[in-house]
């Protein structure tokens, strides 16, 4: 992208669409100027022109819930940017994964959650808690114990799986695979190798 080639409205405005890079979920329609974009570009995450309090807002500042920009076009007019992006939260100030929550179509409808969020929402409690260690958190104890015991709890984990498959127990096979996800991605972060890290590993292996 040229940033000299995106045309801005009269107001030096140019619509910005963003959407969750994994689930292609439209998250918000805002605003950018030509500074904002640029800092969008330098920082790689959004920000925006508030055209209501007429002054930049970078996403999340203040809420922690950031938007880590993967990629950036325009469109064949050049007049409007998709922002594909990495949410860390809600992209809505009321606290919806998506602004776009109300149905025209069926009153009181609203658009569900992109299935997956909850690794991403949970990944985020955990970096928290390694960084709080709160008292009398399961997972704060785990931290202090280190990767050992982690690693211990995860073999455990796992045998239950095996035990729940063999037994052909639908719902017990899901909860002990909850667990198992659960306690995979606290050793994921004690070890400091994010989701996406292994979800890069596992596109190119099926490329």
């Amino acid at each position: 992208m040229n940033i000299d080639d995106v045309v801005f409205d009269e107001k030096g405005l140019v619509p910005a669409i963003v959407q969750d890079a994994r689930s292609k979920s439209v998250l918000t329609l805002a605003y950018m100027n030509k500074e904002s974009l640029q800092m969008t570009i330098d920082q790689k995450e959004t920000v925006f022109y508030s055209r209501s309090r007429q002054e930049l807002w970078h996403k999340g500042a203040t809420s922690g819930n950031t938007q880590a920009v993967e990629s950036l076009h325009y469109d064949c007019d050049q007049d409007a940017i998709l922002v594909q992006v990495i949410p860390s939260g809600p992209a809505c100030h009321k606290g919806d994964y998506s602004c776009f929550s109300d149905s025209l179509i069926d009153p009181g409808g609203s658009l569900k959650q992109e299935r997956y969020a909850i690794l991403d929402q949970l990944t985020q409690v955990l970096a928290e808690r390694k960084t709080t260690l709160p008292e009398g958190s399961y997972t704060s104890q785990l931290f202090q114990e280190g990767v050992d015991r982690i690693a211990k709890k995860i073999g455990e984990e796992a045998g239950e799986v095996i035990i729940a498959a063999k037994n052909d127990d639908k719902e017990e096979l899901s909860m002990e695979s909850a667990d198992l996800l659960f306690h995979l991605l606290l050793l994921l972060t004690d070890r400091g190798v994010s989701l996406d890290q292994v979800l890069s590993v596992l596109e190119s292996r099926h490329q």
